[in-house]
């Protein structure tokens, strides 16, 4: 194509009409100002329309026939050109040979100063399109979607039962140790859970609200570890991460949630847990988990090695490119601060 003046200029020369009547693609020109109506047509699209130029020349688009085809909105080819878009969509045109089906594309055409100037429309001949197989394959597509609910419904049950079995489970073990482990496996299938439900209410895309999802998680594990006295604070921004950053993040504040509720008030009649999930003006995210209970006994730290936590973090740490703080002193409870970039989790 011709770049601006040169372009506009070129559609009005004879010779440029000359070249644009021996393509085998069927081409419209109209002028935009000072009212949209159509200055040229080729041979092809007379013969792919079915209507001579003299029905059409000097009129608007609203004059060309065609009607959106299979499972598209009901919709005249005039006013989806108006409509502007780039591909506009397969019409069925009733006055060509036998009817013609036809995919169109619409481009406006600007000079140096970027003013739109011309419209241009290509109409291509589209292979032959039965009605019926495409109401067939629509019907398909609505049986899959429902299908898709149904499991995803399923799975949605599956985890909560499997949470239930797994504490069930756990508060019939004689070994505390086995016991624990068993709860704090049911807490993370339970932040799986609801990791997937928040899927779920933003269909077509792999993100998830942060803020959102880190509440029902702190939710979900005040619920399963009540402790009278203590309390939660919480405050938390809206912002939207992919799936491989609410994963790990949900993880490990639902295991720095259930640390603190087991362990950082022992002996003591309660105390406070903070969760923050917050965003700054500059892009930056951070997850604070911190309470004022006893800290980390002498000579261990968090997470431990070779322990299921510290697989979490680090694949938080890579997903995220995220950078972890963690502090902890006696009687001066334990505070855990994740920050990266909202760009990175995006």
């Amino acid at each position: 194509m011709l770049e601006g003046v040169e372009r506009a200029a070129g559609l009005e020369s004879e010779r440029f009409k000359q070249f644009l009547d021996r393509i085998p693609i069927a081409v419209g020109v109209a002028e935009l100002l000072p009212v949209e109506r159509v200055v040229y047509a080729n041979q092809e699209f007379e013969r792919l329309s079915g209507q001579p130029n003299a029905t059409l020349l000097g009129k608007g688009w609203v004059a060309l026939s065609g009607e959106a085809s299979g499972v598209q909105a009901p919709l005249s080819m005039g006013d989806a050109i108006a409509s502007g878009g780039d591909y506009l969509g397969a019409f069925h045109i009733s006055r060509a040979e036998a009817g013609t089906v036809v995919d169109a594309w619409s481009s406006i055409i600007e000079d140096d100063e970027g003013k739109p100037v011309f419209r241009l429309v290509a109409l291509v001949a589209a292979a032959a399109r039965d009605p019926s197989l495409l109401d067939e394959l629509e019907n398909q597509v609505r049986e899959k979607d429902v299908q898709l609910q149904e499991l995803q419904h399923r799975v949605k049950n599956n985890l909560q039962m499997i949470t239930a079995l797994i504490r069930i489970e756990a508060r019939g073990m004689s070994d505390l140790s086995t016991g624990e482990g068993f709860d704090r496996l049911a807490g993370r299938v339970e932040a799986l859970g609801l990791l997937y439900r928040a899927l779920g209410e933003t269909p077509g895309e792999d993100v998830v609200d942060l803020g959102v999802y880190l509440s029902e998680i702190a939710s979900a594990v005040m619920r399963a570890h009540a402790v009278e006295g203590i309390h939660l604070e919480l405050q938390v921004d809206t912002w939207f991460v992919s799936i491989d950053v609410a994963m790990p993040t949900g993880l490990v504040v639902n295991e720095l949630l259930t640390n603190a509720l087991k362990h950082a008030f022992h002996g003591r009649d309660g105390g406070s847990i903070t969760l923050h999930s917050t965003t700054d003006a500059d892009g930056g995210c951070c997850v604070r988990v911190a309470d004022d209970g006893v800290g980390l006994p002498e000579g261990t730290s968090w997470p431990k090695p070779g322990k299921l936590s510290a697989l979490i973090v680090r694949s938080l740490l890579q997903n995220a490119l995220a950078s972890i703080d963690v502090r902890s002193a006696p009687n001066e409870g334990v505070e855990v601060e994740i920050a990266f970039r909202k760009k990175d989790a995006a």
